[in-house]
């Protein structure tokens, strides 16, 4: 149930009632075919009784209570039919066992763990960016899942009061709660909040003790090894994008053996000078990769065409790590993270 403001008239009708209500309206607007209004409308029961599973040993625990930022949601049962919006959402509901509770995912932005490849394809894509709200609702969701604080975009029409207003349940990544200081005990706080939501605790119990000795595994294989110096380039040209001393990146770095050279950034993200990456002198820059922006050869060479970056010693001697922008996020990919950092910042110990 949402707890914001009051719903229109259209409260008299069931939840699933409100969402094919909107369903048609929107549809309408969109002068979509007869043939998409009829394909708006799921099947009924929830996913476990289409499946064939005994509900009641799904919903022991209910009814749950959940402040996700600021929204306060009590889930009487746990969602059956799941929209996520961005890719970690997605890989977290994979990692958790919940492949039949999703009807539909969006905005992949790198590639998909290999462990989680053949579940993720089964789900339907909606959009190869943020979907419409209309999009959205022509899946029939009665929970929507997002990464980014733009899945819920007023302005796109997806904010979370829409979704309440058609029946629809919405949950942010904590990230974008507006807290500006991530940890990985954010992601294995988030894991377990999703856990409680769709009622399998000790799934994410057991997600979160498999990540955290992932963790544990690469740091302790670097633990006596110096820091090494570590500049991460998101992006930019007339000046560097990089993240900060308060961004989930700089935790990984550091559980890897390394020392992010702008951990002082006081934000998630900031813009440095070019002058400032030469004076702190990186030994090895963390390349961000991720869809929509420059492939991570071509940040490669423009990092290695730049005159002024020619004495750094990561540029002279070319070592560069690649991470994919989801796995410095509030997800699963974290944990997997540290390791591929590890082994890319202290080789040798991992020979």
């Amino acid at each position: 149930m949402y707890d914001g403001p009051c719903r229109p008239h259209s409260l008299s009708l069931s939840r699933a009632g409100r969402r094919r209500f909107v369903v048609r309206v929107a549809a309408t607007v969109a002068a979509l075919s007869t043939t998409v209004l009829a394909a708006g409308c799921g099947p009924s029961g929830s996913a476990a009784e289409r499946a064939g599973g005994p509900q009641s040993s799904i919903t022991k625990g209910f009814p749950v209570t959940i402040d996700n930022c600021g929204v306060k949601t009590t889930y009487e049962k746990p969602p059956s039919r799941v929209v996520t919006i961005h890719q970690h959402p997605a890989e977290l509901m994979l990692s958790l066992g919940l492949k039949d509770r999703m009807v539909g995912t969006a905005f992949p932005d790198s590639a998909v763990l290999p462990s989680l490849r053949k579940d993720y394809a089964s789900v339907p894509k909606l959009s190869a960016r943020a979907p419409s709200f209309e999009k959205v609702l022509e899946a029939e969701p009665d929970f929507v899942y997002g990464g980014y604080s733009s899945a819920f975009d007023e302005k796109e029409g997806r904010s979370r009061k829409a979704f309440a207003d058609a029946g629809i349940d919405t949950y942010l990544n904590r990230e974008y709660c507006g807290e500006k200081n991530v940890t990985m005990r954010d992601t294995y706080a988030e894991i377990r909040t999703i856990g409680k939501i769709f009622g399998v605790p000790d799934r994410a119990d057991a997600l979160v003790s498999d990540l955290r000795g992932r963790v544990e595994k690469a740091s302790a294989a670097v633990r006596d090894e110096p820091d090494v110096p570590v500049f991460v380039y998101d992006s930019g040209d007339k000046a560097a994008f990089t993240a900060g001393g308060k961004s989930l990146g700089t935790q990984l770095i550091h559980q890897a053996g390394g020392r992010n050279v702008f951990a002082d950034l006081d934000d998630v993200f900031g813009d440095v000078s070019w002058e400032q990456v030469v004076d702190r002198g990186p030994e090895v820059i963390a390349i961000y990769d991720y869809a929509g922006d420059k492939s991570v050869e071509q940040k490669k060479q423009y990092l290695l065409s730049q005159p002024a970056l020619a004495d750094v010693p990561a540029i002279k001697h070319k070592r560069f790590v690649v991470l994919p922008l989801t796995a410095t996020l509030v997800g699963v990919r974290s944990a997997y993270a540290v390791e591929g950092l590890a082994r890319g910042l202290h080789p040798e110990s991992f020979k």
